[in-house]
């Protein structure tokens, strides 16, 4: 895998080199997002070319006994433990990683002015402070935006206003509950010129969420916009 180069002009993301870096790094000083660059050894097209085609399902949840059963090369071996040893780490420190293969997202099919599916540029959430650890093995990997290029869409006077005309009441502290209570707060528009950027390939990243009192504005991202014909997506989460 080619590394990839982060963008040099976005004081924002730090590149660490070691996972106990990356877990042990503070989110401050305006740093929301890092990065452990990685080029992987292995065949990660191989493994999802065993995987097959997913049985129509948009998502199949791997496990160790389900990757390690595949018919594969000794490059498709390597690559199945690397991505059981990434695994294996987030558990470690008490995460609760997930592996999956992506054939595909529902969208959103609710009709309505922010549209609140994993395509559209998104902040992570919680109730305290949490990180959302991630890598993409193989296919398009996330998207991140600028913080300086996002504008929250509930903050668009057209976008606003409509929103307000479905709820049916005032701009009040009721209206910011029922905007956090359906996610359209964290919800974000590319502001004129903006240019997002790739998270790479085989990159482990750890990035800010929405959570009460951050230091930090969460880092915003996106599933990658697929369209038919592109692979199914590798991605450990958590």
């Amino acid at each position: 895998m080619t590394p990839f180069a982060l963008p040099i002009d976005y004081p924002r993301i730090r590149r660490v080199d070691s996972f106990s870096a990356l877990v042990s790094t503070p989110l401050t000083d305006g740093v929301n997002a890092l990065c452990w660059e990685r080029a992987l050894a292995g065949d990660y097209a191989e493994v999802v070319a065993a995987l097959g085609a997913g049985d129509g399902e948009p998502l199949m949840a791997l496990d160790a006994a389900r990757l390690r059963s595949l018919s594969v090369s000794a490059a498709g071996r390597v690559a199945i433990e690397q991505m059981l040893a990434d695994w294996q780490l987030l558990r470690d420190h008490s995460l609760d990683p997930v592996l999956n293969c992506i054939y595909g997202y529902p969208r959103d099919e609710e009709a309505g002015p922010v549209v609140t599916d994993v395509f559209s540029f998104h902040a992570d959430s919680a109730p305290f402070e949490a990180s959302t650890y991630l890598c993409t093995y193989h296919g398009p990997s996330s998207e991140g935006l600028r913080n300086e290029e996002a504008r929250r869409r509930v903050d668009l006077p057209a976008t606003r206003a409509e929103l307000l005309r479905h709820y049916g009441g005032a701009d009040d502290a009721d209206f910011a509950v029922y905007l956090n209570e359906h996610c359209y707060d964290l919800h974000y528009a590319p502001a004129p010129g903006a240019k997002p950027f790739s998270f790479g390939l085989g990159n482990f990243w750890r990035i800010a969420t929405d959570y009460p009192d951050s230091p930090v504005p969460p880092c915003v991202h996106r599933a990658p916009d697929t369209q038919p014909g592109d692979p199914p997506r590798l991605l450990l989460i958590s």
